[in-house]
């Protein structure tokens, strides 16, 4: 369905090819998973399949990509739109109406359906995933997850052969991005219909995935194969692949249901570790060691945002030293929380202080040294014209150092060239850059919304590390989140938000092994033995006696009797 031959990239003044000689084929009716680095070219690629690369994002295509028959380096997108589907990473940037039918209703106008039909489609997509309640409703009013759905939606009504998917679940809490992905899957086994996905979290949908197709991002050439065989080999990988490598499981598992039928020795090895000297708590224990005073609280606080209340008496205290994640499904009031400590909502009821400051009243300038706030869409603190300029004035905004940001940037995700415009970088380049403007400025109150969007498995762990020692240094963090991955590795705190109230709040292992909507994959795994992640079991095996973890698989050519 889709063939790339000998297809390369080159962008004006890059200093490298963002894709360079791949030559493969895309089977039809096949769910097609697109992994690898930020900054490895993967956005790129999408680009190519829809005809936006090169004829809307510049730069030379070499080579031919073919999609069911058409050549897209003599077919614009337009003249694609009824053979491919396009969602990209940020939902705001397609949209071309103001509420959410219209927008579900808008391809199938520009292709000139019958009004029946598209009233019929738009009912079905409406149904699918969840949004029949918000079908009147402004989409600038809905949550980022919201919005991420009715593009989807927007792009399904429209029945593509072929659907481009860049991060489709970026923005949705675990429930709502197993709904589209359950939606993406039925799409696939029932229509035939050919998806190429690009998605960071793979502990997602990497056990959906027919092929994986790598882009090491290292000059190496990129490997389209069987999602075990080529996740074996890979950078990146999911939690329940990265347990399988400790554990010298082979073939690797790719679901929680796959490893917890061959985790049954590993359990019982860990169980032996934790005994007696009580390893496990100890591993899993994610209160901050010596937790300080409090650097933010809010008492009673209620937010109205439009009709319905988005925050309802919300009472919190926030620690220095302590990292809290605030977790719940899309529109429980996150986003309106953070916005409300930092100043960008006034309250209708309650008190809110960060210090000894009222956010909504203080003055930008002694506010900025007290709360810090990476919104969903970093491209709002981006304004310079280059990544230079940009760490160049936000070194003189904090007072620091000169080259403080570029340093701290390139702790994150090395590699960003300065002189590249913010607008050119990737998503997870782009949110990387915006923390780092943040963070040089080291407020006491850090607060990120998403912050791992569109960030891989390494790009994550540095992040990890940089908020852990902010945390030990005595800032008080809070991160709004969908990832259950980061806030198993990170977060000693997690708050649980449910249409605007406080719901569960405690340390994270007790919140997150209670629950099974918010438990990370390791937990889910090895219940009811209480770790969390890789890296906790990794270390709890290097301090025990070797001992085989699972028997080899049988050998049908050594063993003629394994095939009776």
């Amino acid at each position: 369905m889709i063939t790339f031959e000998q297809v390369s990239v080159q962008y004006p003044d890059a200093a490298g090819p963002a894709l360079s000689g791949l030559d493969l084929t895309v089977p039809e009716g096949e769910l097609c998973l697109l992994v690898g680095p930020s900054g490895a070219g993967k956005s790129t690629l999408l680009g190519t399949v829809s005809g936006l690369v090169p004829h809307f994002t510049g730069g030379r295509l070499h080579g031919r990509v073919t999609v069911d028959g058409r050549d897209t380096r003599t077919h614009r997108p337009r003249e694609l739109a009824d053979l491919v589907g396009t969602v990209g990473q940020d939902p705001r940037g397609h949209f071309t109406t103001d509420t959410v039918e219209d927008e579900l209703a808008y391809g199938m106008e520009s292709l000139g359906l019958p009004p029946e039909v598209m009233r019929q489609r738009v009912e079905e997509i409406l149904d699918l995933l969840g949004l029949a309640e918000l079908r009147s409703r402004p989409l600038s009013t809905l949550s980022g997850g919201q919005q991420q759905r009715v593009a989807i939606g927007s792009v399904l009504t429209v029945h593509p052969k072929v659907l481009v998917l860049d991060e489709p679940t970026s923005a949705l809490d675990p429930g709502a991005a197993e709904e589209v992905l359950a939606v993406v899957q039925r799409l696939v086994h029932d229509l035939g219909t050919t998806v190429l996905m690009a998605e960071h979290r793979l502990e997602r949908v990497v056990q959906y995935a027919d092929q994986v197709l790598l882009l090491p991002g290292d000059g190496g050439p990129a490997v389209l194969g069987e999602p075990a065989e080529v996740l074996a080999h890979s950078p990146v990988f999911p939690p329940v692949v990265g347990l399988g490598r400790v554990a010298g499981w082979s073939p690797l598992p790719l679901s929680v249901r796959d490893a917890r039928r061959r985790a049954a020795p590993l359990r019982a090895r860990l169980a032996q570790a934790a005994a007696g000297a009580g390893a496990a708590a100890r591993a899993t224990a994610r209160s901050a060691s010596a937790p300080g005073p409090v650097v933010a609280r809010t008492s009673g606080l209620t937010v109205q945002r439009g009709p319905v209340p988005a925050l309802r008496g919300v009472s919190l205290s926030l620690l220095s030293g302590e990292i809290t994640a605030l977790m719940g499904r899309n529109g429980a009031g996150k986003s309106t929380l953070l916005g409300t400590l930092a100043g960008l909502h006034a309250p209708t009821g309650g008190t809110v202080l960060a210090g000894t400051l009222t956010p909504h009243r203080a003055r930008p300038r002694d506010l900025v040294r007290q709360v810090g706030l990476v919104p969903q869409d970093p491209r709002d603190l981006l304004y310079a014209e280059t990544v230079a300029a940009e760490c160049a004035a936000s070194d003189q905004d904090a007072a620091a150092a000169a080259g403080s940001c570029r340093a701290l940037l390139e702790r994150l995700l090395p590699g960003i060239p300065d002189d590249t415009h913010p607008r050119d970088l990737s998503e997870g380049q782009r949110l990387t850059l915006a923390l780092a403007v943040v963070l040089t400025g080291r407020p006491a109150l850090l607060l990120l919304d998403e912050p791992t969007r569109g960030l891989d498995y390494a790009a994550k762990a540095r992040l990890v590390e940089i908020l852990t020692t902010l945390a030990a240094e005595g800032h008080a963090i809070l991160l709004a989140t969908h990832d259950v991955e980061l806030a198993a590795e990170l977060a000693h705190r997690t708050v649980v938000l449910a249409d605007g109230e406080i719901v569960a709040d405690g340390p994270s292992a007790e919140v997150v092994l209670a629950s099974p909507v918010y438990a990370p994959q390791v937990a889910k795994v090895l219940a009811p033995e209480p770790w969390l992640t890789v890296r906790q079991v990794a270390a709890a095996l290097a301090a025990t006696p070797a001992e085989p973890l699972a028997k080899p698989l049988p050998d049908p050519a050594a063993d003629p009797a394994a095939d009776r």
